[in-house]
């Protein structure tokens, strides 16, 4: 069904997953349909309830790569309607290209905040194309951006333990520290098991970059990670190469600037996800994560997508396994044999925490609506 701006918000309730779109302020500026841009949420300290959604880089429908950056805030809500505003970010100093398959993260040092952006890839430059690659695709730069989103300044860092540009890894930030795990270098081809720690300190003066390469990573790209506690991560997904896929989900804890990865209890995959070439998806939040497969894998209903949520729990809740269950379908309209792996099929980006429909409870489906689709959402009934 149609959306009016692109940008649908996420709901699961009782097995069943609702759609609605989401709508921006008058004052917002155009945010273009982007694909695998980078996303993190910015908050005014570490703890505080309220933040915005820091949306950088990504290929547009026309394969463009973007090199804007946006602020995207909720500032309405009501059970019917979301309002977000939408605002381009203007940086002056050493400001990243244009890529995508990169992260960005958010660090707090010092009672200061400032996001990092790291790794990803971007076209080659003009002079070094030929008429044979014209649009191939190269590694950018290992360099470290740190980006000062009140002074508008961004600043980059080579750090000699980062010789190798990645893209598709995993980040991780808690306090002053990311770690950047696994990833794909295009170059030489390879899923490395990469470890690499990040320490930001900020004071008065010039901020200071260090990294420590660790031992312990993982070989992997394309992975999905949710939080489950304060300190306690499950990475779920990836891939080992181009045609495998990693089922196999590992328990991340991050404490007092330390790192520990241990292989946990993988769920019961489905024969479809098993036997499947290629999966997709996303963190919920609150430890859940969304799975899409293609229905060419399923040779049922070619241009559908089959979703399932994957539910994590922590070693609070009485060390409950992880459990999978198929929760619904949605006929999409690209053709999947013409996907390619998860690095280009990525479709989901925001997490769980702003789209929440529980200001109403009573919200309920009415086919009163359905005439004024812009102002509802509908429901995916589960499948059996």
């Amino acid at each position: 069904r149609s959306c009016p701006t692109g940008v649908f918000l996420l709901d699961i309730k009782q097995n069943e997953l609702k759609m609605k779109p989401a709508f921006f302020s008058k004052d917002s500026c155009y945010l273009p349909p982007l694909r695998y841009p980078a996303l993190c949420m910015l908050r005014s300290h570490a703890r505080a309830d309220e933040y915005q959604y820091i949306i950088h880089g990504g290929k547009t429908p026309n394969n463009d790569l973007s090199d804007k950056i946006y602020f995207m805030s909720l500032v309405s809500k009501t059970s019917k309607k979301m309002t977000f505003q939408c605002i381009e970010k203007d940086l002056g100093g050493d400001v990243p290209e244009a890529r995508y398959g990169h992260t960005i993260n958010v660090v707090h040092s010092r009672g200061k905040s400032m996001s990092v952006l790291f790794g990803g890839r971007s076209y080659t430059p003009l002079a070094q194309r030929t008429t044979e690659k014209w649009n191939s695709v190269v590694d950018c730069l290992p360099s470290v951006f740190l980006i000062d989103f009140e002074f508008g300044c961004c600043t980059s860092y080579i750090l000699p333990e980062l010789q190798d540009g990645l893209s598709f890894h995993v980040s991780l930030a808690r306090d002053d520290t990311i770690y950047i795990l696994g990833g794909h270098s295009l170059q030489n081809n390879t899923r490395l098991p990469n470890l690499y720690k990040l320490k930001i300190d900020l004071p008065l003066g010039s901020p200071a970059v260090t990294c420590t390469i660790l031992p312990g990573g993982l070989s992997v790209s394309s992975a999905i990670v949710t939080q489950i506690s304060d300190t306690e991560f499950v990475l779920v997904g990836g891939y080992h190469s181009d045609n495998q896929k990693r089922l196999v989900c590992n328990t991340i804890v991050l404490e007092d600037s330390k790192i520990e990865i241990v292989e946990s209890v993988s769920p019961e995959w489905t024969p479809d996800i098993k036997h499947c070439r290629m999966w997709f998806g996303c963190d919920m939040g609150k430890g859940s994560v969304l799975l899409g497969i293609p229905g060419a894998n399923k040779q049922l209903i070619p241009d559908a997508n089959y979703f399932y949520i994957l539910r994590c729990k922590g070693a609070e809740e009485d060390k409950e396994e992880e459990s999978i269950t198929q929760i619904c379908s949605q006929t999409s309209s690209e053709d999947p044999g013409d996907s390619t792996p998860f690095e280009d099929s990525e479709e989901f980006c925001f997490s769980a925490e702003a789209n929440s429909f529980d200001v109403d409870d009573a919200d309920t489906y009415n086919e009163d609506d359905e005439e004024d689709e812009s102002e509802t959402g509908y429901w995916i009934t589960c499948c059996e």
